[in-house]
C-alpha cells in the first residue's frame, strides 16, 4: 500500500530536522539532508506499525474496518 505524507525540513546550524506534518511525534534529525530523509522513513514505518499493533492488541468484540478516503483540497 502506498500513502503519501508531508515531509518537512529545516536546517539548524550543521544538523537537519524533519517531522512529517500529518502524525505528531515522528520527527527525526541528521547530519545531511539524505540522512534525515532515511530517517524520517524509518520513523514513519516504525510509528505505523506500532500503532497498527497497538489497535489490533485493543480491538476487542465485533469491529467494523474499512477504508477511509478523504480528500483535503
Amino acid at each position: 500500500m502506498i500513502r503519501e505524507f508531508t515531509a518537512i525540513y529545516k536546517k539548524s546550524g550543521v544538523w537537519y530536522s524533519g517531522w512529517i506534518e500529518e502524525i505528531p511525534g515522528v520527527n527525526t534529525q541528521g547530519k545531511t539532508l539524505k540522512e534525515v530523509k532515511e530517517n524520517l522513513k524509518e520513523a514513519l514505518l516504525l510509528i505505523l506499525e506500532t500503532n497498527k499493533f497497538i489497535t489490533q492488541k485493543e480491538i476487542k468484540g465485533k469491529v467494523i474496518k474499512e477504508p477511509l478516503l478523504v480528500c483535503t483540497e
